[in-house]
C-alpha cells in the first residue's frame, strides 16, 4: 500500500489550451542542437570539431570539471557549427543530421546481472548520466557524489503542463528497467498524484511508491523529498524526470541512445493543442510549424508558464522539457478603467475579481505581469502557496540579504527555483524569485566548494 501525502497548501491555475491526448507524428529535422545551459551547473567543453561526424550517442560536450561526464548527440551526422557568446561561452552544438540514422552500440545490459556501479559507468559511458540532478543546489549532479536517496516525480501539475500517464503508454518496459537500473545506485521514491491510475506507476517494482493528493506544487520533486526525506547539511539526494528515466531504460534495453520523448504542445495561442514525438534538440519551429493562432503577439515558452524560459526564433526543445507552450504577450492590449471592472474572466489568487464566482474555470491568461517590481515582500504571500516545512519569506529576505547561516538555517539546501514558481506567480511585489533563489543556490555552492 503506497504511502499517501495530502497536501493543502498551494494553487491550481486552469489555462486554456490543455493538450488533447492525440500525438501527432514529426518528420526529422534537417538540424538538431544541444544546449548545455539546459544542464544547469557544469562547465562545458566542447569534444567534437565542426565539419566531424558524430554518431548518435557520441558525447558533443563534456563537464570541464568532471570531463568523465559527458552529453550525447541526439542524431548521428554532422557537426554543423559551435556557437558560443560572451567570453567563448559555448551556447550550443548543432549536428546537420544524417538521412539514415545510426547510432553507438552500448550493448544491451540484463538488469540481474548489473550492480551500482555498472549502472553509473553505463550512464556515464552513453552520455546520458547528466541527466541525473541533485539536491541541494538543483544542478546537475557528478558521479562522485553519494546519493542517500533517489526521488522521481511522476506527477505535473504545473498549468500547461503534460500528463505523464499519456507519455508512458507503450513505453512501460523501459520506464521500469530504468527505475530498476537506479535502484542499483540508491533507494528510490516515486512519487505520483492521487488522480494518477496506471499500473505501470502505481505496481512498478524495485521502488516505493508514494501519492500526493492536493494542489501544484504537489508534483514538484522539491516538495515530495521535504516531505518524505528532507535534506539536512552534507546530504545529497539525486533527481531524475520521469522521461529521462525512459532513457535511461531504452540504453539498457536496447544498448543504444535514444533521446525520442512525447512532448505536449499547449496554451491558448496553439490552433490544435496536441503532443509530437520529438527529439532533444529539435527545432521549436518545427514543433510549432503552422499551429499558431494569428492576429496578436504571442509569446513561445520553452517549458511551461510557471518556470519555462521565453523562446526565440533559434531555440530548441530543452533537455528536461515535457511542453512547448503559447500564449498571448498582452503588449498590445489596452483596458479603459481595467482595475475597477468586474473582470469575469481574468484570474485572482485574491479574489478580487468576480471569476472565482465562476468555480474551475479556464483561463485565458497573457504575459503581462500587471504591475511593477516593489521593495517589499507582502507577509504571509509565499507560504498559501509553498506546502514546504520552510519559512519561504524569511528565506528570500535572508538571499537578498546575503546571509549565508540565514539561509542555512532556513532551509535553501532542499529547494529549487522551480518550488517558488507559484510564490513568484502571486506575489504581489512582482520579485524575480525563482532567480534570486538560483542565484542564492549558486552563491551557496560556491562557498561550499
Amino acid at each position: 500500500m503506497a504511502n499517501v501525502f495530502r497536501l493543502r497548501k498551494g494553487l491550481n491555475v486552469n489555462l486554456v489550451g490543455r493538450a488533447k491526448e492525440q500525438t501527432v507524428p514529426l518528420k526529422l529535422s534537417g538540424v538538431y542542437s544541444l544546449v548545455p545551459d539546459d544542464f544547469v551547473g557544469l562547465t562545458p567543453k566542447v569534444a567534437v570539431r565542426e565539419g566531424s561526424h558524430v554518431l548518435a550517442g557520441e558525447a558533443l560536450f563534456v563537464d570541464k570539471g568532471c570531463p568523465d561526464v559527458g552529453f550525447s548527440s541526439p542524431v548521428s551526422g554532422t557537426v554543423q557549427a559551435i556557437l558560443r557568446g560572451e567570453r567563448r561561452k559555448v551556447l550550443c552544438v548543432k549536428v546537420k543530421a544524417d538521412e539514415h540514422q545510426e547510432s553507438v552500440d552500448f550493448g544491451v545490459k540484463d538488469m540481474s546481472q548489473i550492480d551500482g556501479a555498472g549502472v553509473k559507468d553505463a550512464l556515464l559511458k552513453a552520455g546520458l548520466f547528466g541527466y541525473i540532478q541533485q539536491l541541494p543546489y538543483a544542478v546537475a549532479t557528478r558521479p562522485d557524489t553519494t546519493p542517500k536517496a533517489i526521488f522521481v516525480s511522476a506527477l505535473r501539475d504545473k498549468p500547461l503542463q503534460g500528463d505523464f500517464e499519456y507519455e508512458l503508454k507503450g513505453q512501460e518496459k523501459d520506464f521500469q528497467t530504468g527505475l530498476t537500473a537506479l535502484s542499483k545506485m540508491a533507494k528510490v521514491y516515486l512519487g505520483v498524484g492521487a488522480q494518477q491510475k496506471s499500473s505501470a506507476l502505481l505496481d512498478v517494482k524495485d521502488v516505493e511508491v508514494n501519492v500526493f493528493d492536493g494542489p501544484c506544487p504537489a508534483g514538484n520533486v522539491g516538495v515530495q523529498v521535504n516531505h518524505i526525506s528532507p535534506i539536512n547539511k552534507g546530504e545529497v539526494v539525486w533527481t531524475v524526470e520521469p522521461t529521462a528515466v525512459i532513457f535511461f531504460g531504452r540504453l539498457f534495453n536496447t544498448g543504444k541512445v535514444d533521446l525520442r520523448r512525447i512532448v505536449a504542445v499547449a496554451g491558448s495561442a496553439v490552433k490544435a493543442p496536441h503532443y509530437v514525438e520529438a527529439l532533444v534538440g529539435t527545432p521549436l519551429s518545427e514543433i510549432l510549424k503552422d499551429n499558431l493562432k494569428t492576429g496578436f503577439n504571442i509569446r513561445v515558452i520553452n517549458g511551461n508558464p510557471l518556470t519555462g524560459i521565453v523562446a526565440d526564433s533559434n531555440a530548441v526543445l530543452g533537455a528536461h522539457t515535457s511542453e512547448v507552450t503559447a500564449i498571448p504577450e498582452g503588449d498590445d492590449v489596452n483596458e479603459m478603467a481595467g482595475w475597477i471592472m468586474p473582470r469575469f474572466n481574468d484570474f485572482s489568487t485574491s479574489r478580487s475579481y468576480f471569476s472565482w464566482l465562476q468555480g474551475k474555470k479556464e483561463y485565458n491568461l497573457d504575459a503581462r505581469i500587471k504591475g511593477g517590481e516593489r521593495h517589499i515582500i507582502m507577509s504571509g504571500e509565499y507560504d498559501k502557496v509553498l506546502p514546504m516545512d520552510i519559512y519561504g519569506e524569511y528565506l528570500v529576505k535572508a538571499i537578498i540579504s546575503g546571509n549565508i547561516d540565514k539561509q542555512e538555517q532556513l532551509g535553501i539546501y532542499e529547494i529549487s527555483p522551480e518550488d517558488f514558481a507559484l510564490a513568484e506567480f502571486v506575489d504581489s511585489s512582482k520579485l524575480p524569485l525563482q532567480k534570486i533563489i538560483r542565484e542564492g543556490l549558486d552563491i551557496l555552492r560556491k562557498e561550499n566548494a
